[in-house]
């Protein structure tokens, strides 16, 4: 099979002249991505390896979440440094989405809060418990990371919980934590631990609005299921 360098391809497939003609809508993943790599090696041009890269896994873009930096330079013409900047162009595409997402979040309205966390919490291969934080007005304060790891009721600490939530003057907090598998159903330790955290949160007069499990493209609201009320 015969490779072509990305000067030595036929114009009509060169994707930088192919944005200039087209815009960078009119680039398939592959040309996005070999324009960010921008050179390929002896054997490869950038679109090769481009192809190369999307063919794994996930079969999409979303390989740039899952493959670490080992894997990525692991790829006959991705070295250290180029495997970093397609990690970094990989979180800048999350921090864009949630920026887009968080303009619309409204504590209300548990599908707003689950849209700006499900693209930092899908693809995480551990747990991860979240507080999100809101004053008496339902704005957003911030959020912090309160655990990485099996969410139960023995490694929640509702002191710590709290404790956040004063330090920032919340009045209303929401939990979220995602499940690897990909599946939103919570388990009986999800619904004790969001009953211990309610209760804790009534004494002190800060209210746990929801506990939003996050999927792969999917959740679960225990405001919504009747788990809170």
């Amino acid at each position: 099979m015969q490779h072509f360098t990305m000067k030595e391809l036929p114009e009509s497939e060169r994707p930088y002249d192919k944005f200039l003609r087209q815009g960078e809508e009119g680039l398939s993943d592959a040309e996005l991505l070999a324009v960010i790599l921008r050179s390929g090696n002896k054997n490869r041009s950038a679109l090769d390896i481009a192809r190369d890269v999307l063919s794994r896994y996930q079969q999409s873009l979303l390989n740039l979440n899952w493959l670490s930096v080992e894997e990525l330079s692991g790829f006959s013409g991705i070295g250290q440094v180029k495997a970093i900047q397609l990690k970094c162009i990989a979180e800048l595409a999350k921090r864009m989405a949630a920026t887009t997402y968080r303009k619309n979040m409204k504590t209300e309205e548990p599908g707003t809060i689950a849209e700006y966390y499900m693209e930092q919490l899908r693809h995480e291969t551990r747990e991860k418990l979240i507080l999100a934080m809101f004053d008496a007005r339902n704005r957003f304060l911030g959020d912090e990371v309160l655990s990485i790891g099996t969410v139960n009721s023995s490694l929640v600490s509702p002191r710590e919980i709290y404790l956040k939530a004063l330090r920032n003057q919340a009045v209303n907090i929401i939990l979220l934590h995602n499940h690897p598998s990909g599946e939103a159903c919570p388990s009986k330790e999800d619904l004790r631990t969001t009953v211990r955290v309610a209760e804790c949160g009534r004494m002190l007069g800060i209210t746990l609005v929801d506990h939003i499990i996050i999927g792969d493209n999917r959740y679960t609201s225990l405001k919504e299921n009747g788990t809170l009320s």
